[in-house]
């Protein structure tokens, strides 16, 4: 049998080996123009200039944009690329490239850069041009993406994953982060990483939720200038200038926050302006998700407002009540927080059924209750109002069947607030002795502000405050500490939902690091370490009412994530140790939160 080969066959295996060759070429064009990409980023992170200046044409036609817009030119561009111009930070990362034309490569990269505390993402552009010296970049720019644009895709690798679910530890753990979310989360067989998606090395960290503190104040420092009723400062520190100045430059605080491990926070009482941080924070990935509170309903008339603004609606009767979560609904709040304060001589019947029409009011406009109730008392009165969290622990005596049986029927969330009364009496020691009180701020992410305040303490005076005060107040602390510590133990076995929160914002119970103690504090009530960083993520996430996309590591989920160095299922100090901390898949470094500027002026 005689083998014949047709014109049009010959012709078309002509043709073929054409497009191969071409194929070929533009791979090669492509992987040359790649390398040339690469070390253009490189100069940049070395802050190189020869080496980033290199890699430019030097033509009057190299194109560039910058704010002033269109430019042209190597020789201004050299000139504007000095030794001291480079960012704090540069993140490149998604390097795409293709080929345009034999001897012309497009490409693009995905950017983080940081000068000081000013942070900007987007997308950058490169024209490569082969030449006779070989390639060199011919036109560059730069573009902001707008905020909220979620960043490039990545993988975690090698980690072991604790997922907030309270299920077993995952070891050598994949968790794939695509569009800001969770894609996939689990063992390295189960979650495939797709091409082209950078992967970060973990190895022998852990990966768990992202922390939240379901108990917050933004309208407190962390210091008593801010609780003037606690230690009165207002000659130096005037509540109006303190106030304004807390409304004024909030991302402060998101920034102790963040660089803590925590990605959410729930404030739960505070001035009108604090409804506002919800949607700032939301798309921000330098700050944790908010939610909001606002003005608290009181069964106590308190001072401690302002002219033209209030945190304070008194609940004098059930009318006030009604009207004043009325309010709250119309202005959308997240919850309507009641400060359930009783005293000696007050009408508790008055005040339990003012609290139980806020309740009723509450549930009609389908708002969480939430209720601070440090007596039992009060507390089963909240309950029957259908309180959906307490926020602070039952500490004058155990809790009993009846309190764990209405928690139980209204799903209630305990949030136990173990720590915040040992911040105002160690203020009051340090004013009393002379001697500046101690920071528990082990990664140094306090705003320096509030930590020069802190130190202050020690020449600020005690006012009324006497040595017998304060040992009253300690021995009354210790006393309420084993009360506390009991009726976790018990709410926990009981199967009531817990969440960890700080009250952070109150004298020595500072935005950010306070989490540490509060933490600590609930494994030494009796809680494994599991339970406590479930509470820490879980819990907090069902207080906030965003479980369904937060508080996990999940699946659909939102991208919060805390990589820590040690293992915190054995000992919860071990969160003590972040290494990285993703907020909506953007991963930093601690090192990078720890360097951003304090916003102390």
């Amino acid at each position: 049998m005689r083998l014949r080969t047709s014109a049009a066959l010959i012709c078309a295996l002509f043709l073929s080996d054409i497009h191969l060759a071409a194929a070929d070429r533009s791979d090669r064009e492509v992987e040359a123009a790649r390398k040339l990409f690469e070390r253009n980023l490189e100069a940049i992170r070395r802050r190189d200039r020869d080496a980033y200046l290199a890699t430019y044409l030097d033509s009057e036609t190299l194109v560039r944009t910058s704010p002033e817009g269109f430019q042209l030119g190597f020789a201004s561009h050299a000139a504007q690329t000095t030794e001291t111009g480079w960012p704090d930070l540069f993140e490149a990362q998604d390097l795409r490239l293709t080929p345009v034309r034999p001897g012309l490569v497009y490409g693009t990269y995905r950017y983080r850069v940081r000068d000081g505390s000013e942070e900007h993402s987007g997308i950058s552009e490169r024209l490569f041009v082969k030449t006779p010296a070989g390639w060199r970049i011919a036109l560059t720019t730069a573009f902001d993406s707008p905020r909220g644009t979620p960043p490039p895709p990545r993988a975690l690798v090698g980690a072991t994953l604790v997922d907030g679910t309270g299920s077993s530890p995952i070891p050598d753990s994949v968790v794939l982060i695509r569009g800001g979310k969770i894609e996939c989360a689990g063992e390295s067989a189960q979650c495939t990483i797709p091409e082209g998606v950078s992967t970060l090395d973990v190895t022998g960290t852990w990966i768990t939720p992202g922390l939240v503190d379901a108990h917050v104040h933004f309208s407190q420092t962390g210091w008593a200038d801010g609780r003037p009723d606690a230690l009165d400062l207002r000659e130096k520190y005037p509540y109006e200038q303190v106030q304004a100045d807390l409304k004024a430059r909030p991302e402060r605080w998101f920034r102790s926050y963040l660089c803590s491990g925590v990605t959410a926070v729930f404030d739960v009482g505070g001035y009108p302006w604090t409804w506002g941080l919800r949607a700032r924070a939301e798309d921000d990935s330098a700050a944790p998700h908010v939610e909001a509170a606002g003005p608290l309903l009181s069964t106590r008339d308190h001072w401690l407002t302002l002219p033209g603004e209030r945190q304070f609606l008194h609940l004098s009767d059930e009318k006030a009540a009604r009207t004043g979560a009325k309010y709250l609904a119309s202005q959308h709040t997240s919850a309507i927080k009641v400060w359930f304060i009783v005293s000696a001589d007050s009408n508790f019947d008055q005040m339990a059924s003012a609290v139980t029409a806020a309740g009723e009011e509450a549930r009609r406009l389908d708002v969480p209750l939430i209720v601070h109730a440090t007596g039992l008392r009060e507390a089963k009165a909240a309950l029957k109002a259908g309180a959906r969290l307490l926020v602070h622990s039952v500490w004058d005596q155990a809790v009993d069947d009846e309190f764990l049986q209405l928690a139980l029927d209204n799903k209630t969330i305990y949030c136990p607030t173990l720590t915040v009364r040992s911040g105002y009496n160690r203020m009051f020691a340090a004013a009393l002795s002379g001697v500046e009180p101690k920071v528990d701020d082990p990664q140094g992410c306090a705003d320096q502000q509030i930590r020069d305040r802190v130190a202050e303490t020690a020449r600020a005076g005690a006012g009324q405050m006497t040595q017998q005060d304060l040992d009253r107040r300690l021995a009354s602390e210790k006393e309420a500490r084993a009360v506390m510590y009991d009726n976790l133990k018990r709410v926990h076995r009981a199967g009531i939902p817990v969440a960890m929160g700080t009250d952070a914002g109150n004298p020595l119970t500072l935005h950010g690091p306070s989490v540490y103690a509060e933490m600590e504090a609930m494994q030494e009530a009796g809680l494994s370490a599991m339970e406590v960083l479930v509470a820490s993520t879980r819990g907090g996430a069902m207080a906030m009412g965003r479980d369904n996309d937060l508080g996990t590591v999940e699946p659909g989920k939102i991208a919060d994530l805390l990589v820590v160095e040690a293992d915190p299922t054995t000992t919860i100090a071990n969160l003590r140790k972040p290494r990285y901390v993703v907020r909506a898949g953007v991963l930093r470094g601690i090192e990078e939160l720890r360097a951003v500027p304090g916003a102390a002026r």
